[in-house]
């Protein structure tokens, strides 16, 4: 049924990340990281995903993306710029080695404040709903075998990792559904103005 809709205008469906992105320079110095794991460990998952926090990702119709877009605009125009401090390793047992943010609850915040804004026009379906990420993190590596993991672990839970940067905004990606790149649809810019304000510049 999927593939029937993906051929009708409007009807095509695609993956979506809601992302905060470090500055050029830390993305670089996190892609090394990312290097040096992938020739350590040959895992792929490492060299092909950008560094970035998630805040939420899901599925949808392209015919909604212009009211999410309007609605997650909306929420940058009230939101205000977020300090993120990065600070050594973590892991998933046994799939995933990330980069901790020490400043969660600002982060947290924003993602449900995105919930609670924007959950209708995210939900594809019963069996497709947002995915809301609560617990911050930058992907090093994911997907992982279990001995690339527990060799992985072995060695970066003893590293340290320490970064911080101004997240003035956050980006809406997306890619068609199966397919690995992503695309960037827009930038919401942090502006913390003030309700009212927001409100008039909707309907002027």
């Amino acid at each position: 049924m999927k593939n029937i809709l993906n051929a009708i205008p409007g009807y095509k469906i695609y993956e979506y990340q809601l992302v905060l992105q470090p500055h050029e320079d830390l993305r670089n110095k996190i892609m090394q990281v990312k290097k040096d794991f992938y020739e350590t460990y040959k895992s792929s998952t490492a060299l092909y995903s950008k560094p970035h926090i998630t805040l939420v990702n899901f599925v949808q119709y392209e015919m909604f993306e212009e009211r999410m877009v309007n609605r997650l605009k909306t929420i940058g125009m009230g939101y205000y710029p977020i300090k993120i401090e990065l600070k050594d390793y973590g892991s998933f047992p046994s799939h995933t080695i990330y980069i901790n943010i020490a400043s969660r609850l600002p982060v947290q915040a924003l993602v449900t404040q995105v919930r609670t804004q924007a959950q209708r026009l995210m939900k594809f379906d019963n069996d497709n709903k947002p995915h809301f990420f609560m617990e911050p993190y930058i992907c090093i590596a994911r997907k992982l075998q279990p001995w690339q993991y527990e060799k992985g672990w072995q060695q970066y839970s003893h590293k340290h990792f320490t970064a911080r940067f101004i997240a003035n905004g956050m980006l809406l990606l997306k890619r068609p559904e199966g397919e690995l790149k992503y695309q960037v649809v827009q930038y919401f810019e942090f502006q913390n103005l003030p309700v009212a304000t927001i409100q008039g510049n909707l309907f002027a």
